[in-house]
């Protein structure tokens, strides 16, 4: 499985994520400029985290008129694969690729530290490696990850099953106290519409190996490859 690792100004997950994606999937990943036009040539698109255009504005509202975005755009259309993390959540939602938005965390904080996530659904490409209601820890690291649609979204998120990822304890009970930045209804992930693009705050790539303190950020990558059907190859 090819996968282009998208880089703007001021990324800064980008070497973490091709490190595990190459070095610990054993996949193709390049690294890819923000001016590029053509991502036709791979077969998943992954938008990590850091401070795009120094976080100006708005949160990925800068990195969503980069002409790369009209390309993933255009293969999230054709139902390719798209991951974003933290910032890369800000992004798609940013361009529409995703419903909400990402702002201030509500203890007027930034949150960096291990978080406890329950997974809400299986049937996606992201998580079919796991079971609905399966907890998985994995760190956040951000100051905008206060997630917010209005009513009427909320409840076709919830509808349509496109709620992938709740802030939990470890015991998986979605409680005030386990809420990290006010997000609402605890949610840490969504899916589009397609369900072949998914957001989510947390990190994966940071929780992808147990000399780093875990390795539960592997069930994204895992079910990236099986829906793919390619083998799954860890160290």
């Amino acid at each position: 499985m090819r996968f282009a690792v998208l880089v703007f100004p001021g990324t800064w997950s980008d070497g973490d994520m091709q490190h595990v994606l190459r070095n610990v999937m054993h996949q193709e990943a390049d690294l890819v400029w923000h001016r590029e036009t053509d991502l036709s040539r791979y077969d998943a698109i992954v938008v990590p985290g850091g401070f795009s255009y120094g976080d100006y504005l708005r949160c990925g509202a800068i990195a969503r008129f980069s002409p790369v975005m009209e390309a993933v755009k255009r293969e999230a259309e054709r139902g390719k694969l798209v991951f974003g993390s933290c910032n890369g959540f800000q992004i798609l939602c940013e361009a529409g690729l995703l419903p909400g938005a990402l702002m201030r965390n509500n203890v007027m904080q930034f949150r960096c530290q291990p978080q406890f996530l329950r997974v809400e659904t299986a049937n996606t490409p992201f998580t079919n490696a796991a079971n609905p209601g399966d907890v998985v820890e994995m760190p956040i690291s951000h100051g905008e990850g206060n997630y917010y649609v209005d009513p009427e979204t909320l409840a076709r998120l919830k509808a349509e099953d496109r709620i992938v990822f709740r802030y939990c304890d470890e015991q998986g009970n979605v409680t005030l106290e386990s809420n990290p930045n006010g997000s609402l209804d605890n949610i840490a992930g969504v899916l589009n519409e397609g369900r072949n693009v998914l957001g989510m705050m947390p990190h994966p790539e940071r929780a992808s190996e147990a000399l780093l303190g875990g390795t539960d950020g592997l069930l994204i990558w895992t079910s990236m490859l099986r829906a793919m059907d390619l083998p799954m190859l860890t160290r």
